[in-house]
């Protein structure tokens, strides 16, 4: 067994060239990191969507990834990862290698509701994640069967106030920003209204048509096809503004619910210590991409989003102000999932 040098007898000059060593290495270390991100990317990337194939954010997920294929001249897999609302998706990001080599999109669900609807995440979205760019907001869209007597939203909420308890509103979950919606109207005006979840978009619509359900806060992918072939009558929006894919519907405020906001936003994020070169190189392109007017064009036109493009920086500042604004929307309306 090797001799043990205690603290106070170590040789004159131990302590010196030991914290020397120590400074070398940890310059090695940055130097190998930093000729890392100068070389990425050097193979494929994984690009995780944590929602099912097929859906809106697939859709924008690949529509990003085939720009950024061709800006770095490396593949970027699309991987789909859904399940638990977002948060399995997110997870399996923020459990990656924060080498560059695994990003992926998320949604104000898994980053800003989730925290307060589920007992317990298995990542924190301030301390695991790294903010890349914002990329889009939507707000929700409230719509009525347009064989519905009710014609604006203050015919929605007299019909309410006539017969407590016997309106519905349909969502396509439990802590869907559908269901939030109808709770923050509910409690704004104490309404006695009564939220009826179901398992996705195309089972609120058939429970709209068929009067099982009077009203939906809709998303305004799924809702604005469905207001101009006539299915549905359009009464408000949840933005602040008015919104580009259907100007002449007034928003919630213009309509008679005062600091009603409520309007969803699509990300990228990676893992946390990601190097910054490379979240930079990848806020830059992102941002090229979605600048195009033909692309802001198709978000308004087939996805009812606005474009919306932020630093890195600005977008982790996002996150931790929605949590506690979800937060309290949440626990207004006593939503909880497990």
């Amino acid at each position: 067994m090797g001799d043990i040098i205690h603290p106070r007898a170590r040789p004159a000059g131990a302590g010196r060239r030991a914290l020397v060593g120590a400074g070398l290495a940890l310059a090695a270390a940055a130097g190998i990191r930093t000729a890392a991100a100068q070389e990425w990317p050097a193979r494929p990337v994984r690009f995780i969507v944590p929602f099912p194939t097929g859906g809106t954010t697939d859709v924008i997920g690949r529509l990003i990834t085939e720009h950024l294929r061709g800006a770095f001249g490396q593949p970027f897999v699309v991987e789909n990862r859904p399940g638990a609302g977002g948060n399995v998706g997110v997870d399996a990001i923020a459990k990656s290698e924060a080498d560059g080599y695994t990003i992926g999109l998320a949604t104000v669900g898994p980053l800003a509701i989730n925290v307060s609807l589920f007992s317990r995440l298995p990542y924190d979205p301030r301390r695991d994640l790294q903010g890349i760019t914002l990329i889009a907001r939507s707000p929700n869209l409230l719509v009525v069967p347009s064989a519905s007597p009710v014609r604006t939203l203050q015919d929605l909420i007299a019909a309410a106030k006539a017969r407590p308890g016997g309106l519905n509103y349909g969502s396509p979950g439990n802590g869907t920003t559908g269901h939030l919606s109808g709770e923050l109207l509910k409690t704004r005006l104490g309404l006695d209204i009564l939220h009826v979840p179901f398992a996705g978009n195309a089972a609120v619509h058939t429970a709209l048509l068929r009067g099982d359900v009077q009203f939906t806060f809709d998303s305004m992918a799924t809702a604005v096809p469905q207001v101009r072939a006539g299915a549905f009558r359009a009464l408000a929006v949840t933005s602040r503004e008015r919104w580009p894919a259907l100007p002449e519907v007034p928003t919630m405020i213009e309509a008679g619910v005062a600091d009603f906001e409520m309007v969803p936003w699509f990300c990228i994020i990676g893992p946390a210590r990601m190097p910054r070169p490379v979240v930079d190189r990848l806020n830059v392109e992102i941002h090229r991409a979605l600048a195009k007017p033909e692309v802001e064009a198709r978000f308004i036109e087939s996805f009812g989003m606005q474009v919306a493009l932020s630093t890195p920086d600005e977008l982790s500042d996002l996150i931790a102000r929605e949590i506690p604004r979800w937060r309290e929307v949440i626990q207004a309306a006593g939503a909880r999932v497990d």
